[in-house]
Order: structure tokens, then sequence, then C-alpha cells
């Protein structure tokens, strides 16, 4: 009987080494030192575009139509002196407090109580206003003088906790809000109700505590306040030396302190600039489009400035823009809920899904994406 051998097992096939090998390639992540002003502009032009095609689709799934949502977002702004005359009108105040954040991110002083700020420069103005106090053609101008006071006042407390103990100020300014508008219903629930109407508002302001018409639509000198506050903000972050200082202090203040230069000094004046600027801003509202206290006229503006400084990186001048942008979300929020039956809780959502795409465009002005092997 013969035997036959098993076959023969080949060998197990060797790596060739001069085959080539397969490359694998991943994408990191970069931090950028600068990003050129065309590259900024660009990511937050790309931002705003992505923003409104996703708010264009929900309403459109709500059923508005893409010509209406056209006309609502741009021709009635452009075209419309009415609607081009309200935007102006919510952005004069957005300036300010738009401006007020960034002053005080400057010095990495993070304020979140620009609305118990507005609240407490309010509450002065309508205190000089209420008493008559001075002369009636210099009356204005003593209620924004007292609201400036009454504004940095409300933020010399938290500016010394975060000086003396450390404390931080994100939690003593939050907290600050709910302090000031707790006794601004008190002053409209009690001493300062109106006594004709008895609801809680104050007394209706006369003429010489109103700011002045513009002549054209419901305009006020609000707006013009507001853009001289802007310049003169940009004189000082960008010209001046206290801007200088701001720069160090905003970059490495323990480098400023150990050079000798003020940084405490520093930062107290660009936060009390900060609730000043606040304080003005409630003047404006309440004596340029209220034209009496009331309960809700700063809500919203606190944070919808903390947002304009973030999103205008702090810069005075495009702080404006910024603002227009967020006046405009506004009012045409306002029409897609009158005319349109929109509910306001998807006007909110619309009006956050257009912020969190342009706060996104951040990323891509920080950081820089490439392909590494």
């Amino acid at each position: 009987m013969l035997l036959t051998p098993p076959p023969a097992s080949k060998p197990a096939s060797r790596p060739n080494p001069e085959a080539p090998r397969r490359r694998t390639r991943r994408l990191a992540v970069e931090i950028r030192q600068h990003a050129p002003g065309w590259l900024q502009a660009a990511a937050l032009s790309g931002g705003l575009l992505a923003g409104l095609a996703c708010a264009a689709a929900i309403l459109m799934a709500s059923g508005v139509g893409l010509s209406e949502l056209a006309q609502e977002f741009v021709v009635s702004v452009v075209t419309s002196p009415e609607s081009f005359a309200a935007v102006l009108t919510q952005a004069a105040p957005l300036a300010i407090v738009g401006l007020a954040a960034a002053l005080a991110f400057r010095v990495r002083f993070w304020n979140i109580g620009i609305e118990g700020q507005m609240i407490s420069g309010a509450i002065a103005a309508t205190a000089v206003a209420l008493a008559d106090l001075g002369p009636a053609p210099l009356r204005l101008g003593l209620m924004g003088l007292a609201a400036a006071l009454g504004g940095a006042l409300w933020m010399l407390g938290p500016t010394l906790l975060r000086l003396r103990l450390g404390l931080n100020e994100i939690i003593s300014t939050l907290l600050l809000n709910y302090v000031a508008l707790n006794g601004l219903l008190h002053l409209l629930y009690g001493p300062w109700r109106d006594p004709e109407s008895n609801f809680p508002n104050s007394a209706l302001f006369g003429p010489a505590e109103r700011l002045a018409d513009l002549g054209w639509q419901n305009l006020t000198a609000a707006l013009p306040l507001a853009l001289v506050l802007l310049l003169a903000g940009w004189w000082l972050i960008d010209v001046s030396r206290f801007g200088f200082l701001m720069r160090v202090a905003e970059a490495n203040p323990r480098l400023g302190q150990a050079q000798g230069l003020p940084m405490t000094r520093v930062l107290l004046a660009a936060t009390l600039l900060s609730g000043a600027l606040a304080g003005v801003a409630g003047f404006a509202i309440c004596a340029g489009v209220e034209h009496r206290l009331t309960q809700s006229f700063a809500v919203g503006y606190g944070f919808s400035g903390i947002l304009i400084a973030f999103l205008a990186r702090n810069n005075p001048l495009a702080v404006l823009v910024v603002a227009f942008a967020v006046g405009t979300l506004f009012v045409a929020g306002q029409s897609l809920q009158v005319f349109y039956q929109i509910p306001s809780s998807a006007v909110q959502l619309v009006q956050a899904v257009i912020v969190l795409c342009v706060a996104a465009s951040d990323f891509f002005i920080r950081h820089r994406l490439r392909w590494i092997d």
C-alpha cells in the first residue's frame, strides 16, 4: 500500500518592504497667531449666510414663503422708511450696551450685569425727572449725568469685590441684576406708580425730560448720542494712552503690574465707564422711546450687549454694524409675529440659530484646520 505524502503547505507570504504603504491622514487643529482682516470678514460672512439659510429653512417649514422672508429681512428694511427707522431706534441703545460690554471685556472683566446697571441708571434719571431737579433747559443733561452716575455706582461693588476679595464678577454682577429688578418693581408698584392710570409705570416725562425728535419718523437724539459715544469709545481704546494700558491689562496684567503700570486703576476706570454707559443706555430708552420708566424696558438688552461685544471683537466701530444687524433681527421678528402669526418661540429660535452660526464662525478665525500625514 502506497502512502501519498500530504500536500505541502504554501509558505506564508512575507511583506514586501518595497511595496508602497497606505498613508493615513488626519485633520489637525492649530491656533492662529493672527488672522488677517479678509479672513475675519469671510468667516463672519460665511457664518451669517449659514445662519440665514438655517433660519429660512425653519420659517419655510412654518409656512412662510421665501419671497415673504426676503421682503421682511431685506426689502422692507431698505425700502420702507418706517422699518428702517425702527431698526435704527433699536440699534441706538443696543450700540451703547455693546460698547459698555466691550469696555469691560477689554480688561478681562466679565460684566454680566448690564441690565442691572441699565435699571440703576434709569431709576436715577427718573428720580431727577419726577423731582423736577434743576432748570428745565438743563434737566435732560442732569438726567443723563444721573444715569451715568447710577450705572457706575452699581458697577462699583462688583469691581471692589473683585479687586479686594477676588470674588468672581460673573456671580456678583449677575446677582445684582435681580436686586435692581426688585428695586424697580418696588418703586413702580409703590411710590412711583402712575397716579393717572394707576398702572405700575412712572408718570410720563415732561417735554423738557424727553430726548429731542430728529424730525424723521420716530427717531430721537438717542441715535446721535450713540454715535458720539461710539466715536469716543474708539478714540479711548485705539488712540489714547488709556487704550494702550487696557490692551496691556487684556494681554498680561501681571506683566504690566511688574513693569509699574497702574493695572488696578485701569481696571477700575474701565469697569466704571462700562457701568456708566449701561446707565446711559437705560436713560436713552426711558427718555427717548418709552418717555417713562416701565417694568421691562431693559429686558434682553444685557445679553444682547454681551453678544454684540463678542461678535464685534470688542471693536467700538464694529459694534455699530453688529448692533444694526441685531436690531434688524428684532424688527423682522416682530413683523413675523404680527403679520404671519409666527409664534414668539419660533422667532426666538430663528434669532438664536443665526446668532449661534455667527458666533461659531469665530472658531475659524482663531483656529486653522490642516491635513497632516
